[in-house]
C-alpha cells in the first residue's frame, strides 16, 4: 500500500536509488502522498491532482461486503463536518454522510477488514490520504466547542481517537472528504461533498403570496405565535399584513386558512391549538380591513404533514399556516 511520508527538519534528504530507478529529492517542509505527488506545507488542496476515475452519485462507494450501518444514517444536504488534515482540524461544508458500521449476525465485525477495504479502494480510484493517527486533546476540545453535530450518528473526532481522512478531487463532483475510524467491535464512516449553501431564505411578500396562490392554488406561510399560544408574535404581525396586502390587491380572491401543526404531544390539543391560530389569522385580517366573507378558518393538527415528523427540522416545516384558494 502506498503512504504518506512526512519530513520534519531542517535537512534536504536525496533518496539513492537503483540505477534502473529515477532519484528523488525531497525538500525540507513538504510531504509526499502516495510516494508520488508532493504538497507543499502549509496544505493546499490546489496540489492534489484530480482523479480521473468515475466514482458514482454521492455518497460515492458501497460499504465492504458483510458491512452494514448500525442504525439510520445521518445524511443532509447541507451541514458541516470537521475533518483533520495535517496537523490542523478543519471544518468542511457540503452535502453530508455519517454513520456507525458493524458486522452482520452472521459475519462479525473486523476492524483490520473494514480498515483495509476501505483504504485499498480509496487508493486505486486516486484518493490522497492526509491524515493518518490519533486525534489530540486539544482537537477535540476544538470541535467540542464548535461542532454542532458532536455526538450524533457516526460522530468522528473524540480525543486519542485514532483516523484516517482521505480526499478525493475531481472536476465533476468537487472536492470530497472521507474519513473513518474503527475498533474491534465496530466503525464509523463520514463522506462529505463540498459544497456551498444554497440560500432558500426570502422576505415573503404580498406578490408572492398573490402569484403562489393563482399558480399553485395555496401558500404556505410560517407565521410565528408564542410558544402553545394562538396570539401572534411581531414577525407574525409583519406576515399578516402582507396577506392582508395580497387580498386587497386581488378583491376576487378568498382563502381557507389551515393551521397544521407537527406530530408532538397531544393530538387533541394539537388540533384545538391550530384551530385557534388559524381563527386568529382571520381575526387579524379582518382588523386589516379584509371582508369576513372572503375567509374561513380550520385547524387540521398533524393529520396532514407536509413531510414525514423524523427530524426536529421536518416538524419545523410541518408548523405551518396554509392560505388555500376558494
Amino acid at each position: 500500500m502506498k503512504r504518506i511520508i512526512l519530513l520534519l527538519g531542517t535537512t534536504t534528504l536525496l533518496f539513492s536509488c537503483s540505477k534502473s530507478e529515477n532519484k528523488t529529492e525531497i525538500k525540507t517542509n513538504e510531504k509526499i502522498i502516495n510516494d508520488s505527488i508532493t504538497v507543499s506545507n502549509p496544505f493546499s488542496i490546489e496540489k492534489i491532482p484530480f482523479i480521473t476515475a468515475y466514482i458514482g452519485d454521492f455518497p460515492f462507494f458501497t460499504l465492504p461486503e458483510n458491512i452494514v450501518e448500525m442504525n439510520k444514517p445521518l445524511v443532509r444536504d447541507f451541514d458541516i463536518i470537521y475533518f483533520p488534515i495535517e496537523k490542523e482540524y478543519e471544518p468542511i461544508e457540503g452535502k453530508i454522510y455519517k454513520a456507525n458500521i458493524k458486522g452482520t449476525s452472521e459475519v462479525p465485525f473486523s476492524q483490520h477488514y473494514f480498515i483495509k477495504s476501505l483504504e485499498d479502494y480509496l487508493t486505486s480510484i486516486g484518493a490522497v490520504k492526509v491524515f493518518d493517527g490519533k486525534l489530540t486533546k486539544e482537537q477535540y476540545q476544538e470541535r467540542k466547542d464548535n461542532d454542532p453535530n458532536i455526538g450524533n450518528e457516526g460522530d468522528i473526532g473524540y480525543e486519542n481517537e485514532a483516523v484516517k481522512c482521505y480526499i478525493i478531487r475531481t472536476k465533476e463532483k468537487g472536492n470530497i472528504y472521507v474519513q473513518f475510524s474503527a475498533d474491534n467491535a465496530s466503525g464509523k464512516l463520514n463522506i462529505l461533498q463540498e459544497g456551498k449553501l444554497n440560500q432558500t431564505i426570502k422576505k415573503v411578500t404580498s406578490d408572492v403570496i398573490v402569484k403562489d396562490l393563482n399558480e399553485k392554488g395555496k401558500s404556505i406561510l410560517y407565521i410565528n405565535f408564542e410558544v402553545d399560544k394562538s396570539k401572534v408574535s411581531y414577525d407574525g404581525k409583519e406576515l399578516i399584513s402582507q396577506i392582508a396586502e395580497a387580498l386587497k390587491k386581488d378583491h376576487s380572491l378568498k382563502i381557507s386558512i389551515e393551521g397544521h401543526t407537527d406530530n408532538s404531544g397531544d393530538g387533541n390539543y394539537n388540533k384545538k391549538l391550530s384551530s385557534e391560530r388559524a381563527n386568529e389569522v382571520l381575526k387579524n385580517l379582518v382588523q386589516s380591513g379584509i371582508d369576513k366573507n372572503r375567509l374561513s378558518a380550520k385547524g387540521l393538527g398533524a393529520e396532514n404533514p407536509l413531510v414525514a415528523n423524523d427530524t426536529e427540522e421536518n416538524k419545523a416545516k410541518n408548523r405551518r399556516v396554509e392560505l388555500i384558494k376558494l
